[in-house]
């Protein structure tokens, strides 16, 4: 009965959806698959925005709707409108608010009182909703998340979304580990098509979908996946799956097998590719949208990234080997005690315009809030400005030699910095 209500009041959805996002491909790369796409989005907040977003796109990673770190006064200082996509994932808000609450308010935009930004509702988020496909059954799908574990079946997904009003949302999905059976492979990929006709069917009118592709590492199985998807009403398509025990030297392979199987027209998010050298991979493959945890991970073991952007950007040449792998310092070290330099000379992040590392040092050693504060406004514009770079590389047709380029430099500090971060055993790369 619900069923049946819900579709009456979504007729002509194609037509709800187009206006609610139009995409735009501005220039493909001449000898590969990378594109620069513009993304227009009228947000469901009060004044009903229009954001217009040029991709490859980064959606900021948050914790209940808001950056870890970042309070919500000091969104304004991150460039604009590039950090204006924040994804969440739903099962944030399994403990409190209740749905019933969060509908009342008026959706997420409302409750965070954040008007022209997008909200990007993904199911998860590798840092406090990873999927858990031992628990997975054909009722739903299972979560690990700080209050527990959870099995979210698709119509109590919907009444998430109904009540939470994301501008994007993606359909529920069973995303399993690289190291699962193929049969258990095959049985998400059918319960994922299966989950995703059934959030079609209770869709609400407001609200951008895109379908969820599985496959785990079976090319023919994520192409089995994107095919039949990609028959579905969808605006657009979400690649999970990534980041759960798979290797990057054959994730290509996997991104290839989808996006060929993908309409060019629609835009392609992904899941789990977070290190700068993944992105380049996926957006080699063809990529558009990537939420990543990689910022969230670096501010909270005190790193600031510094891989020169520009002729702007510069790298310090005195860096200490005890602190820094040359792409990014820990400002907790004892050598930033005294240093009074910027973190990175001739960034424009409020960080760098207002504060040396010295300051920040001292806020991570006696562990003020404020530490993490600014060192997310500094990563987050850091790697923002790199999705730029990205974007004119595409545009300039230097794409593949931009990333060749990043890659075996990256890969070279790296190398030369490994014996000093093997003993200090960092987590972040």
């Amino acid at each position: 009965m619900i069923q049946a209500e819900l579709r009456e009041d979504s007729i002509d959805e194609g037509a709800e959806e187009s206006r609610n996002m139009k995409f735009a491909i501005k220039t493909f790369c001449k000898s590969g698959r990378a594109r620069v796409g513009l993304l227009q989005l009228t947000t469901l907040g009060n004044n009903k925005e229009i954001i217009e977003i040029e991709t490859p796109a980064l959606l900021l990673t948050t914790r209940k709707g808001l950056p870890a770190f970042i309070p919500p006064d000091h969104l304004p200082f991150l460039p604009s409108p590039d950090s204006r996509l924040l994804h969440f994932s739903p099962m944030h808000f399994m403990e409190c608010p209740d749905l019933k609450t969060i509908s009342n308010i008026g959706g997420v935009h409302r409750l965070l009182g954040l008007q022209g930004y997008g909200f990007v509702a993904v199911p998860r988020d590798s840092i406090l909703s990873l999927p858990e496909c031992n628990s997975s059954n054909k009722n739903g799908a299972s979560f690990e998340t700080p209050c527990g574990r959870f099995l979210v079946k698709p119509m109590e997904y919907m009444k998430m979304i109904s009540s939470m009003k994301p501008d994007l949302w993606v359909s529920l999905a069973d995303e399993v580990h690289a190291s699962v059976t193929v049969k258990r492979n095959k049985v998400s990929v059918d319960r994922t098509i299966t989950w995703l006709d059934t959030c079609i069917s209770l869709k609400p009118r407001d609200g951008v979908l895109f379908g969820s592709i599985v496959g785990g590492c079976n090319v023919e199985e994520r192409t089995r996946c994107a095919q039949e998807v990609a028959k579905r009403n969808v605006s657009g398509y979400y690649i999970g799956g990534f980041g759960l025990g798979d290797s990057i030297d054959e994730r290509s392979t996997y991104l290839h097998a989808v996006t060929d199987s993908l309409p060019k027209e629609k835009p392609r998010q992904v899941c789990g590719l977070g290190l700068p050298e993944e992105v380049l991979q996926g957006i080699a493959a063809g990529i558009d949208l990537f939420d990543s945890t990689y910022i969230y991970h670096l501010t909270l073991e005190g790193f600031a990234l510094i891989f020169p952007l520009n002729d702007k950007c510069t790298q310090d040449p005195q860096l200490c080997p005890m602190a820094s792998d040359y792409t990014k310092i820990n400002l907790k070290a004892t050598v930033y005690r005294k240093d009074t330099s910027r973190i990175v000379e001739g960034c424009t992040c409020y960080t760098c315009q207002n504060h040396t590392k010295a300051y920040i040092n001292h806020l991570l050693n006696v562990h003020e809030m404020l530490a993490q504060i600014l060192l997310e406004i500094h990563n987050t514009h850091h790697y923002l400005s790199f999705f730029r770079l990205i974007r004119e590389a595409i545009t300039e047709g230097k794409f593949e030699e931009f990333r060749q380029k990043f890659i075996q430099n990256r890969r070279g500090h790296l190398l030369a910095a490994a014996p000093i971060t093997f003993e200090l055993e960092s987590p972040v790369r």
